[in-house]
């Protein structure tokens, strides 16, 4: 969020039974497979069967998540993920208190209609800054009308808090990982995971994905 610095950060990977392993070093006893850095996540964004994956963590009040979102990703959007190279999953890591974790939830309850990205871009879309208030019940029906969503079957999963519990575990497994601003970004193929921490120019991503 406040770092604009790039660290690009090689962890060690270890081939095991066909799957690899991530050993961080900020947790003692971390072994993760790919499977579980990427489960309980937003959708996959691209071919799921391409080559090189980005896990974004983000918060959907953060400043420079927005800015990655408005111009970075369109470009990796049409020049990778949709020529099949790249695919895209997005975890949320809210540092923003209690509106960013309603807005996570809120795109959850638009994946059970099977319009979570929609969703996703329309928060980022109407992003209006850091803790001013923007997000709000009425906003979120607001984004949910935009995106053609059935307001009522919206409502009542956030009224019930349906997915308060799953926004929770994926922010506290990013803390556990390491994950301590947004956007910090993931991007592993087979054999290696970079790290990449703030928003950083495109030519950083492509680097990444010429080493990849």
């Amino acid at each position: 969020m406040e770092k604009l610095y790039l660290l690009t950060i090689p962890v060690l990977i270890g081939v095991f039974t066909g799957m690899f392993m991530v050993y961080y070093p900020e947790s003692e006893s971390n072994q993760i497979t790919i499977t579980k850095l990427i489960e309980g996540g937003s959708p996959i964004m691209g071919n799921p069967n391409a080559s090189i994956t980005i896990l974004e963590w983000g918060d959907y009040q953060c400043t420079f998540c927005y800015k990655f979102h408005q111009n970075t990703l369109d470009i990796i959007d049409e020049d990778f993920i949709k020529s099949g190279k790249v695919k895209l999953v997005f975890k949320d890591f809210p540092l923003n208190g209690p509106d960013s974790f309603l807005a996570a939830e809120a795109t959850y309850c638009a994946q059970d209609q099977k319009k979570y990205w929609q969703y996703h871009n329309e928060l980022y879309t109407n992003w209006a800054g850091e803790r001013t208030g923007w997000i709000t019940r009425e906003s979120l029906d607001r984004f949910a009308i935009t995106v053609n969503l059935n307001l009522d079957e919206f409502n009542k999963c956030l009224d019930e808090r349906k997915y308060q519990e799953k926004v929770i575990l994926i922010h506290d497994f990013g803390k556990e990982i390491g994950i301590d601003a947004t956007p910090s970004f993931l991007v592993f193929n087979g054999e290696k995971v970079i790290k990449i921490r703030g928003n950083q120019p495109l030519e950083v991503f492509l680097r990444t994905f010429d080493e990849l």
